[in-house]
């Protein structure tokens, strides 16, 4: 993944770039808020590591301004931080719009399930993304075009993407449109009932 790793201390960023890069990232430096916010706006960033406290603009000031963004895909944004990860700083930093909080100093363990994490959630998000976008879908028997040029029911292609189960009833319109005459079909094509015979009874 390529990442924007964020952090005003010049050595504290290069230990932060290096651990990125051994984990096989491409990496992407910015010194405080504000040059991250001009870099996210030429570089195809999906992941945000970022320092808390940074002159000009801090880390939850940079989270906000990504949050912001209209029309834009989804960033998985890290906070990193020296102050201690009690409830009232990991509450203020979720509300802020961060998705996962560290402290420092940096363990290369933590920052690599955290960026699993977010390539799992990322791939999730994209997948979320392509099911609200325009899909192929047939006029006459609703199927779908998958990427493969597979035509599928709607419900298999939804559930092999987001794990969703359906259950399957008829709405009122279509109980009316298409299945009373249906019934109705079937009643006139059925053949009448036998009549018992009459038998008189003899006292």
């Amino acid at each position: 993944m390529k990442i924007l790793a964020v952090e005003d201390d010049p050595v504290a960023r290069a230990v932060l770039h290096q651990a990125l890069h051994r984990l096989g990232h491409e990496v992407v430096d910015a010194c405080d808020g504000s040059e991250a916010l001009r870099k996210l706006e030429k570089e195809p960033v999906r992941v945000i590591v970022s320092d808390w406290m940074m002159p000009e603009m801090d880390g939850l000031a940079l989270c906000r301004a990504v949050r912001g963004r209209v029309e834009a895909d989804y960033v998985y944004f890290i906070l990193l931080t020296s102050r201690t990860a009690d409830v009232d700083n990991q509450r203020e930093a979720i509300e802020a719009g961060v998705d996962d909080f560290l402290s420092k100093p940096l363990n290369a363990q933590d920052i690599w399930m955290r960026l699993r994490v977010a390539e799992r959630i990322l791939r999730y998000a994209t997948e979320v993304r392509q099911l609200e976008a325009f899909l192929p879908i047939c006029g006459y028997c609703k199927k779908i075009r998958d990427d493969q040029n597979y035509w599928q029911q709607i419900e298999s292609y939804i559930n092999e993407r987001t794990g969703t189960d359906f259950s399957h009833s008829v709405c009122p319109d279509c109980y009316q449109r298409v299945v009373m005459p249906e019934l109705e079909k079937l009643r006139a094509a059925a053949p009448n009932p036998p009549t018992k015979p009459h038998v008189e009874r003899k006292n």
